[in-house]
């Protein structure tokens, strides 16, 4: 993808000539340095824990789900 961006005009003198100096094109060079600062700051997080939180409820009440008066009867209780 082509993006345009505005640098300044020393940082790019020294990509250039970074990119010049190891044998790589200024598009290689600055695709290789934004993947290392990213993978870098993805390894500064620190690691995500989940936590459960444990909720005392009431146990469901026992009712034959095929006979649709006990159903109806549960379901209406307040």
């Amino acid at each position: 993808m082509k993006t345009t961006l505005n640098l300044n005009d020393q940082l790019l003198g020294r990509a250039k000539n970074e990119a010049a100096r190891t044998g790589a094109t200024l598009t290689g060079f600055v695709e290789t340095a934004l993947r290392e600062k990213l993978m870098n700051d993805d390894r500064q997080r620190s690691p995500f824990t989940l936590e459960l939180k444990t909720v005392r409820g009431h146990a469901p009440p026992n009712v034959d789900i095929a006979d649709r008066e006990a159903l109806y009867d549960v379901l209406d209780r307040p």
